[in-house]
């Protein structure tokens, strides 16, 4: 950019110096025999470049009717071509296209059949090829400049792109870090503070086996809530940091599955597996959101609902996975953390985090969820992930 800017300025003062070299030699004498017309016409003609920005015409004008004087007056190339060529080069560094050229050629024309009149021969296709040049000059010029201004607001708009693609990534991430601390750490917690409260019975009522129990649950959980959180902050760490050596915990999926139920079940809640279809290996993207989903809805049974009797069905199709968590518990015991139905079946949210987070991640996988409460009796989470976009095929 920078050497054609150098290469253009170059260009034009060359011709300035050449057509100065050629034009003044011939002019001056001419110019010396014929002052009382010549010199107020050259000093009119200079005068008016002053005004070049307020009016371009204008000063085209008057160059263009001063050299056709001096032409007249007997000057071969008058001096006042050099301030007709630099008028002729700012109307085309400022003007369209369509303007520039009607301009030019006028004004070309216009001294043409001047020159053919006072001085026949090569005098006018000489100061004409001189005009021409300065016209392609300024549009050259004009040119270049739109293509650099162009280039820059291509810059400008490809780095406003960079900056709100990383603000997208950032707010994706933040929302992916949220999800894994509310379905990770808050089941733990959740089953903690269970836990924490029928201790609080049980030593009112001084039965240590079973509080013995429940702090051994509660330790369990405790670790398992620490661990959880010490992989999800291991997320925020900057990028180049280096890595642990410790291997890294494997994605949560379905193979865990039995291992949740039992974390359930020493809280008192009795959970049962049905499936259905053969199970296979899933996708991890698939077996972690299903995993979570199930996690998720079992922490809101245990804490909403009780002990009642809690059934996960699932379901291996063909090209979806199909899960689905029931209870038994009463509608109305529920509270606030469990109300409305949602996600893709087409009604609104309303309730805590951990339903909002459920949502997210099955449109993620371009799934749909169904929350809401069963006709017979109790809460239904009804949840379905598709296999064929992630290349798996069923039996």
């Amino acid at each position: 950019m920078a050497k054609q800017q150098l290469l253009l300025l170059l260009s034009s003062l060359g011709s300035m110096v050449l057509f100065t070299l050629v034009t003044v030699p011939a002019a001056v004498p001419v110019l010396g025999s014929h002052w009382p017309l010549s010199g107020p016409v050259t000093v009119a003609v200079y005068a008016t470049l002053a005004l070049r920005h307020r009016f371009p015409l204008g000063t085209v004008g008057v160059a263009t009717i001063g050299s056709l004087v001096l032409l007249a007056d007997g000057m071969v190339y008058p001096v006042t071509l050099l301030a007709l060529f630099c008028a002729l080069y700012w109307v085309a560094l400022d003007s369209s296209p369509v303007r520039t050229l009607v301009v030019g050629v006028t004004v070309k024309a216009t001294l043409l059949v001047g020159s053919l009149f006072t001085h026949p021969g090569m005098t006018g296709v000489v100061i004409v090829m001189w005009a021409a040049l300065a016209v392609t000059t300024g549009s050259a010029a004009r040119s270049h400049r739109a293509y650099v201004a162009e280039a820059d607001e291509r810059a400008r708009r490809a780095e406003r792109a960079r900056e709100e693609e990383a603000n997208r990534r950032v707010a994706e991430e933040r929302l992916r870090i949220a999800r894994e601390l509310h379905d990770a750490v808050g089941h733990h917690v959740a089953l903690i503070n269970v836990q924490a409260g029928a201790l609080g019975c049980l030593l009112e009522d001084e039965d240590r086996s079973q509080a013995m129990e429940s702090v051994a649950h509660i330790q369990q959980a405790s670790e398992e809530a620490l661990e959880e959180l010490r992989l999800t902050v291991g997320l925020l760490r900057q990028p180049g940091t280096p890595e642990s050596a410790e291997p890294a915990e494997p994605v949560p999926g379905l193979d865990r599955l039995g291992d949740l139920i039992c974390s359930f079940a020493g809280t008192g809640l009795q959970v049962t597996r049905e499936v259905t279809g053969r199970a296979r290996p899933l996708p991890e993207a698939v077996e972690l959101t299903a995993y979570r989903v199930i996690q998720e809805s079992l922490t809101n049974i245990r804490k909403h609902a009780g002990c009642v009797p809690a059934i996960v069905r699932l379901g291996y199709g063909p090209g979806a996975l199909r899960l689905a968590v029931e209870d038994e518990g009463e509608a109305a015991a529920r509270g606030s953390g469990r109300r409305a139905v949602v996600g893709m079946a087409g009604v609104s949210t309303v309730g805590g985090h951990g339903i909002v987070g459920m949502r997210e991640r099955v449109t993620a996988v371009g799934g749909r969820l169904a929350v809401g409460p069963r006709p017979e009796g109790g809460y239904r989470v009804f949840a379905e992930l598709p296999l064929r976009s992630a290349g798996i095929e069923g039996a």
